[in-house]
C-alpha cells in the first residue's frame, strides 16, 4: 500500500481533540487557545496555530499543548511561542507533566527573527525542565527545523505513522544538494525509529494519545515524587530460564526471559528498533515502575556496541532523572571489536554508559543469566561499579573472557607443545572455568552477592526493591 493510501485512511484530529484524546473526558482547560475559530467552535479565541492547556490524566494534573498543522503549517510565531511558554511555565510551578503534539513547519517566515526568538524561548524553557518534570512529545504531523529540535529536547517522542521530522525539508535538500527526496524518505517514522530519535511509534494520533497515557503510569509527576504504583500482577512464565539455553553461543529472546520476571503485559519497550542487541524498556514488579537494561542475545549475540551503549546510558540517565528503579539483565559476550566500532567512538559510547551506571543514584539491581565478560562485565552494573545487587544464576560466567579465548592466550606455549592440542584445549578450558569464571568463584571474591536458581530471580528483586526502593516509593 502506498503512503499516500495509508494517510488517507488515518483520520487526523484538530489540536483540541488530540488534547481531549489525550486527558480524562472533560478535563481540558484552555490556558491560551491561538488556532482558529473554524477548529475550536464558537468558543475559539483566533490566534496563532496552537492550543495550550492543563488537563488530567487517570486523575493526575498534566500541562500540554497541541499545534494545529492547517494554520500557516503550524509555523511558529512570537504569540504562538507565549502560548508554549506559559504551558511549560505552567509545567514549572505545578511540577507537572508537560505532553506536546508537535506539528510544525518551523519558525514563521514572516515574522523573521521574532520567530527564531520565539524558539529560542521555548528550547531554553524546554531544557530548564529537564530532569524536573517529564517532558513527553508527539509528533503527528511534518515538522522542520525548530519543529524537530523542540521534541528532541524532550524526554521521550512519539511519531504516528503519516508523520514526518527533519532539520531541512525535501525542498531544501533538492535545491541544496540535487537530491530528490520525498518526506517519508527523509524523516519518516522507518528512519527515525532506527536511529534512536523516535521510541514508538503509533498508527495515528488516537493511539498516540493512549500511548502517552500508559506512559505517564509509570512515571512520576515531577523528579523526586513517587512513580504511581499499579496493581501487582503474577508473571506471565513462572521461571525465566524457560526461555533461556543451557549453551552460552545459542540466541534466544531476552524479552521472553522477562516474562518470568517483570509483572505480565507491563513491559514498555523504548526503541525497540533501535540498537537492537539492547533491550531498554519500562516495566513493574509487584506494581512497581522500574526501567530495564538488557542485552538482546537474539540480536548479535547480546554484544554491546557503540549504539546499544548510547541507548542504554541515555535510558539509565531518564530513569535515575525519575526515580525509577534500574533492573539489569546481564548476557553479554563482551564489547564489539573492530575498526567500525573504534571509528564509531565504541570507547566514548562505552564511557558514557559507565558514568551512568556509576552515577545513578537509583537502586540498581543485576542478574547475570548466563555470561558477563570483559569491559562489558564491569559496564552493565557490575557490583565494584555501584550495583546495590547482583545476582547471578548457578551456571552463569563472569570474568575476562571465555574460558576457551582465555587458555588460548594463557597457555598457548603449553597448547603448541601438546600431543592432541584440542584435547589439552578443552582440559585447560575446563579447570580455567572452574577456578576463575563461576558464579560460585565470583560470589567468594564478592562480586556476586548471591547465587540463585532462575526461578528465585524475581521473589528476590522484589525483595530488594521492596528494601531499597521502599521509603522513596
Amino acid at each position: 500500500m502506498s503512503a499516500t493510501a495509508t494517510r488517507s485512511t488515518v483520520q487526523r484530529l484538530g489540536p483540541r481533540e488530540r488534547l481531549e484524546a489525550l486527558c480524562d473526558s472533560g478535563s481540558v482547560q484552555v490556558l491560551r487557545s491561538g488556532v482558529t475559530s473554524a477548529r475550536l467552535g464558537s468558543r475559539a479565541q483566533p490566534g496563532d496555530g496552537v492550543v495550550g492547556a492543563t488537563g488530567t490524566v487517570d486523575g493526575r494534573p498534566i500541562a500540554c499543548y497541541a499545534q494545529d498543522g492547517s494554520y500557516l503549517g503550524g509555523s511558529l510565531g512570537e504569540r504562538h511561542a507565549d502560548t508554549v511558554v506559559r504551558v511549560l511555565e505552567t509545567a514549572r510551578k505545578a511540577r507537572i507533566p508537560v505532553v506536546a503534539f508537535v506539528e510544525s513547519g518551523g519558525a514563521r517566515m514572516q515574522e523573521g527573527s521574532a520567530a527564531l526568538g520565539g524558539y529560542g524561548r521555548v528550547f531554553r524553557h524546554t531544557v530548564a525542565l529537564g530532569g524536573v518534570v517529564p517532558q513527553i512529545s508527539v509528533v503527528s504531523g511534518s515538522s522542520a527545523g525548530g519543529g524537530a529540535y523542540s521534541p528532541a529536547l524532550t524526554d521521550l517522542i512519539l511519531m504516528t505513522e503519516d508523520a514526518s521530522m527533519f532539520l531541512t525539508g525535501p525542498g531544501i535538500v533538492r535545491e541544496a544538494l540535487g537530491e530528490d527526496v520525498d518526506a517519508t524518505t527523509l524523516g519518516g517514522h522507518r528512519v527515525h525509529e532506527r536511529n534512536g530519535v523516535c521510541h514508538l511509534v503509533e498508527r495515528d494520533e488516537a493511539a498516540a494519545a493512549a500511548r502517552v497515557r500508559s506512559l505517564l503510569g509509570y512515571l512520576p509527576s515531577a523528579a523526586g515524587e513517587p512513580p504511581p504504583r499499579a496493581v501487582p500482577r503474577d508473571p506471565a512464565a513462572s521461571d525465566p530460564s524457560f526461555a533461556v539455553p543451557v549453551e552460552q553461543r545459542c540466541v534466544y529472546d531476552v524479552r521472553e526471559a522477562l516474562d518470568g520476571i517483570i509483572d505480565s503485559d507491563s513491559l514498555l519497550e523504548l526503541c525497540p528498533r533501535w540498537a537492537r542487541n539492547m533491550v531498554t524498556g519500562l516495566a513493574r514488579i509487584e506494581g512497581r515502575p522500574v526501567g530495564v537494561v538488557a542485552n538482546q542475545p537474539r540480536y548479535l549475540g547480546g554484544v554491546i556496541d557503540a549504539v546499544a551503549a548510547e541507548k542504554a546510558a541515555r535510558f539509565v540517565g531518564f530513569c535515575d532523572a525519575f526515580g525509577l528503579p534500574l533492573i539489569v539483565i546481564v548476557d553479554t559476550p563482551g564489547f564489539m571489536p573492530g575498526t567500525r566500532q573504534e571509528r564509531a567512538g565504541v570507547i566514548r559510547h562505552g564511557a558514557s554508559l559507565l558514568r551512568a551506571f556509576a552515577a545513578a543514584s537509583v537502586p540498581k539491581l543485576t542478574v547475570v543469566l548466563r555470561k558477563a565478560y570483559g569491559g562489558a562485565y564491569i559496564t552493565m552494573n557490575s557490583r565494584d561499579l555501584g550495583a546495590d545487587m547482583v545476582l547471578a544464576w548457578p551456571n552463569a560466567e563472569l570474568g575476562i573472557m571465555s574460558a576457551r579465548a582465555a587458555v588460548g592466550i594463557v597457555h598457548r606455549r603449553e597448547l603448541a607443545l601438546a600431543d592432541d592440542a584440542e584435547t589439552e584445549h578443552a582440559r585447560l578450558a575446563e579447570r580455567y572455568a572452574g577456578e576463575h569464571l563461576s558464579a560460585a568463584a565470583a560470589a567468594a571474591a564478592g562480586h556476586v552477592d548471591e547465587i540463585v536458581e532462575p526461578s528465585q530471580t524475581r521473589a528476590r528483586l522484589a525483595w530488594a526493591l521492596r528494601t531499597l526502593a521502599g521509603s522513596r516509593q
